[in-house]
Order: structure tokens, then C-alpha cells, then sequence
């Protein structure tokens, strides 16, 4: 599970540092008002081949942009009129394309392999996805529900191409805002008079998207399969499972609440919280790890800005004598050490652990040799802490004195 974690994050990382040759593709912009770095998030297609999206009856497209204010990622939505900003997360992908891009998968229902009553395939010969799987989307989507209700708003996108996944589990919902801003209607009154319509929308969204993943197809959730589907669910889900799709699917006399479906959630509620806490525990120990490799490169950063400066104060000699020309071999004493044979000596462990002891400045001794092996100087890593610490320090007052 780490090794999955760390290859997750580096892929991530590669992704969000991913461009593009413009001289290939002079479509794409190289800037959007304070966006540059643009790269295409979706297929680029001929502007004579673009095509409305089923979502919004907009042609839309979508890239990843980096913002010249902050540094940071972001997605761009664009509805050729407008574009909206969204963060930005490597290496996600769409419930729609996780789960429902298997056209085999909506042959129960478009070849009706099975009559009005011969009873559906078990799960183990439908391909159906585990419950637990289907009840973690549940937890994640009803509770950004209950956020984006609770705040008077409406999210309106709750649809399997609009769910984002990353990872193994973690929903995220995009493209929210987008028909709030198509659909603007200047009357506040009327705005208001229609939330709660809204509202009861995105619970029978909710539904469709449960019923499709216990169906594991878009087509179950079509009016004419919709008793083959609940059939499908009676015989392979739990009967919770069953009422939660029932109730977001079914008219009521009165306004429901997302809050209604938490007693069919249950006790299944604190088995994501376990798991979600039993992430941050493994996600903490990373960090741990990692606030140790930065303070390790801050430590080879100024180090490096130290060694071989070619010259200083208008002393070409500078970081070859006094206090520099020990931390330029306490340099090579980490990097540079050789065999008896002459070859080179590479080990980690022992550069960690100098530089550890020269951040903490522990009083133990260690041999300095010179490159032409004619000079051996014993001093202790407290020594060569503060020849660190005033070296950086006079460069440090001289940038400043520059600026």
C-alpha cells in the first residue's frame, strides 16, 4: 500500500509538471489572463469536430493552468464564452470513465438476457462492484451534499461524468457552479423560489448515480430498466442499500433532506471514518519523512551556495580559505569519498547521517582530508555548525545589501 501511495504521488507530480510544444499545438494559448502553462485535460479536436456536452449543451474543454499569482495548479473549465477555475488534481479521473466505460457492462439491459421473471445474474456473474466500494461513494457524495445544501446552495452536477476520482476511493464533485452562472437570473426572488426544487434534483441524482454503480451501468437508471435494475440490487445488495435507492428515487409528500439517508447509512459511517483515519496515520508518517528530507535539503541548498563560488566580495579566493575551505571539504567528505581501489564511494546512509549531526551541531570529531591527501584536519561537527551558520549568514546580509 506505500509503494502504491509513493508511485501515486510521483505520477501526480510528473502530471502536474506535464507541457506542451506550442509549435505543435498553436490552438492552445500560452496564456488566459493570469493562467499560463495551459495543457489539454481532454482529447484537442478540430474546432469543425467539437461537439456540445450532454451536461451542459455547451462546447466545452478543459486544461490544466498555472496560476502567475500563487504558482499553483488549476483546472480550467471553458464554456466557449466563459471559463471557470477549479483546483487542480493530478491524475484524476471520472467516476463515468472508472466505472461505466465498459459497453459489455449494459448488456443485461439493452439484450434483455433475462425476462420479466427469470431473476437476474448473481454478482459474482454481473461483474457488480463490492458494497463496501458502493457505500464509501455514498458517505463521500451525501456528505458534499449536506455541505453544499446546508450552505443554501444547490449542487446540480451530481452525474457520473462530473465525479471526479483519485486514488483508490476519493470522490471530489467538479464543474459545480457552472449552471448557476448559464442559468443566472437577476430576480434573487426567483432564485431563492427555485433552491429547494434544486435541491430535491440533486437527491434523485444522488440515486441514479447509487442505482448505476450498484447496477455497474448507465443504463439501469434508464425509466424502462428501472424495475429490472431494483431486481438486480434486491438479489445482490443488502436491503439498506436497496431503501437508500428507493427513497432518493421516489417522490415524497414532503421536502426530504440529505440528512434522512443517515440512519440507512449507518454503522457503515464509522467504517469509512476508520479507514479515512487509518490514511491520515499512514499520510502523517510520510509527512514525518518528508519534513526530515527538507530540512536535509535546505541544509544541501545552502551548502551548495557556499562551495565553489567563483568569487565574492571581489575575492576570487573566497571559498577556498578560512571557514569555506572546511565546509568544502566536509563537502567532499560527504560526496566524494573513494574506495582503496579508487572507485567511488556511494552511500547514502552516510550523507544523511553527517548531515544530520552538522544540523544538530553534535560535539563528535571527524577527519578532514585534503584532496591531495597532504592536509588531515580534526574538527567537530559543532565547528563546522557555526563556520556553516556565519558563512550563510554573510551571504545572506550581502543579498540583502544588494536588493
Amino acid at each position: 500500500a506505500r509503494l502504491f501511495h509513493f508511485q501515486e504521488l510521483i505520477n501526480r507530480h510528473l502530471i502536474t509538471m506535464a507541457q506542451i510544444d506550442h509549435s505543435e499545438n498553436p490552438d492552445v494559448p500560452s496564456e488566459v489572463d493570469s493562467y499560463h502553462s495551459l495543457f489539454p485535460l481532454e482529447p484537442l479536436l478540430p474546432p469543425n469536430r467539437m461537439q456540445k456536452t450532454s451536461n451542459f449543451s455547451y462546447i466545452t474543454s478543459c486544461y490544466k493552468a498555472v496560476n502567475s499569482k500563487d504558482d499553483l495548479p488549476y483546472c480550467l473549465r471553458r464554456i466557449h464564452a466563459l471559463v471557470f477555475s477549479y483546483d487542480f488534481h493530478a491524475g484524476a479521473e471520472t467516476m463515468f470513465s472508472r466505472h461505466f466505460n465498459d459497453p459489455a457492462a449494459d448488456s443485461y439491459f439493452t439484450k434483455r438476457k433475462w425476462g420479466q421473471h427469470e431473476p437476474p445474474p448473481p454478482r459474482q456473474h454481473a461483474g457488480l462492484l463490492p458494497e463496501s466500494l458502493i457505500w464509501a461513494y455514498i458517505v463521500q457524495l451525501s456528505s458534499a451534499l449536506r455541505t453544499i445544501h446546508t450552505a443554501g446552495l444547490a449542487c446540480r452536477v451530481m452525474d457520473p461524468s462530473k465525479i471526479l476520482i483519485t486514488g483508490k476511493t476519493r470522490l471530489r464533485v467538479n464543474c459545480v457552479g457552472v449552471f448557476d452562472v448559464l442559468t443566472f437570473d437577476n430576480s434573487q426572488t426567483n432564485h431563492l423560489a427555485l433552491m429547494p426544487q434544486y435541491q430535491q434534483a440533486d437527491l434523485v441524482s444522488l440515486g441514479k448515480v447509487v442505482l448505476a454503480l450498484a447496477c455497474n451501468s448507465l443504463a439501469g437508471i434508464q425509466r424502462e430498466n428501472l424495475q429490472k435494475a431494483m431486481e438486480l440490487v434486491s438479489i445482490n445488495y443488502s436491503s439498506d442499500l436497496k431503501n437508500l435507492i428507493l427513497y432518493l428515487l421516489t417522490e415524497q409528500s414532503r421536502l426530504r433532506s440529505v440528512n434522512d439517508i443517515m440512519p440507512m447509512i449507518g454503522a457503515r459511517f464509522y467504517t469509512q471514518l476508520d479507514a479515512s483515519q487509518m490514511r491520515n496515520d499512514v499520510i502523517e508518517e510520510d509527512l514525518a519523512k518528508e519534513v526530515q528530507n527538507g530540512r536535509l535539503f535546505r541544509l544541501l541548498a545552502k551548502l551548495g551556495t557556499i562551495n565553489e563560488r567563483p568569487e565574492f566580495q571581489k575575492d576570487p579566493t573566497w571559498s577556498e580559505t578560512g571557514d569555506r575551505y572546511l565546509l568544502k571539504l566536509f563537502r567532499d567528505h560527504l560526496f566524494h569519498q573513494v574506495t582503496e581501489a579508487g572507485t567511488p564511494w556511494i552511500d547514502l546512509s552516510h550523507i544523511v547521517s553527517c548531515l544530520n549531526k552538522l544540523d544538530a551541531g553534535v560535539p563528535e570529531k571527524i577527519s578532514l582530508v585534503s584532496r591531495d591527501e597532504k592536509s588531515v584536519l580534526v574538527v567537530t561537527y559543532s565547528d563546522l555548525k557555526r563556520c556553516f551558520d556565519s558563512t550563510f549568514q554573510e551571504l545572506q546580509a550581502a543579498a540583502a545589501g544588494s536588493l
